[in-house]
């Protein structure tokens, strides 16, 4: 009886196992490293990293999230269709919303990790400037859809594996509730 229960079992976990979606979180790209998760108030969003591709950028940003920085921000620019984008420390403040998105960490990356190997695609994330590349801090921005034109302009270190569903959701002013990192 035991025997006939847990092949009963087993072929059931099977049966679930092969009518269950494969997502892209069950799988990652080469090169992929630590994934940052973002606890949004409207869902969560995972991003695989590509520390082979964006060294510094990667561990820049992965040493923020990892210190709590983005905590508690909002998403200071949100084009419906394009971008969302988040990293100004100022935006945990409402009443200086006029001057979101000119404000960083204070520490510039300072090398522009751009490559052709990674491309500015659905779900790609990259680092935001406001002049040169190697003047990226902390503000980076995720893909709504393809942006083949900023592709040399600017650093791609991620791409979203789960939560694309949640990005067309999100607005300006909506708050980052928690970033982590998932080795």
């Amino acid at each position: 009886m035991k025997r006939v229960c847990l092949l009963t079992a087993l072929s059931l976990a099977a049966a679930l196992a092969s009518t269950m979606p494969v997502t892209r979180a069950a799988q990652s790209s080469p090169g992929a490293g630590p994934v940052i998760v973002l606890d949004t108030v409207k869902g969560v969003i995972e991003i695989e990293t590509y520390p082979e591709d964006a060294p510094k950028t990667v561990a820049a940003i992965l040493d923020l999230v990892k210190k709590g920085f983005y905590n508690g921000l909002r998403f200071h620019r949100a084009e419906a269709n394009l971008l969302v984008q988040i990293g100004d420390p100022k935006s945990r403040d409402m009443s200086l919303r006029d001057w979101w998105g000119r404000y960083g960490s204070g520490k510039p990356i300072g090398v522009s990790e751009i490559t052709k190997k990674r491309r500015n695609v659905k779900g790609a994330v990259g680092m935001a400037h406001s002049g040169t590349a190697k003047d990226a801090d902390s503000q980076f921005y995720i893909l709504l859809r393809a942006a083949p034109d900023l592709d040399t302009k600017f650093a791609v270190f991620g791409q979203v594996i789960k939560g694309l569903d949640v990005l067309p959701k999100l607005q300006k002013a909506d708050v980052l509730k928690k970033a982590s990192v998932r080795e």
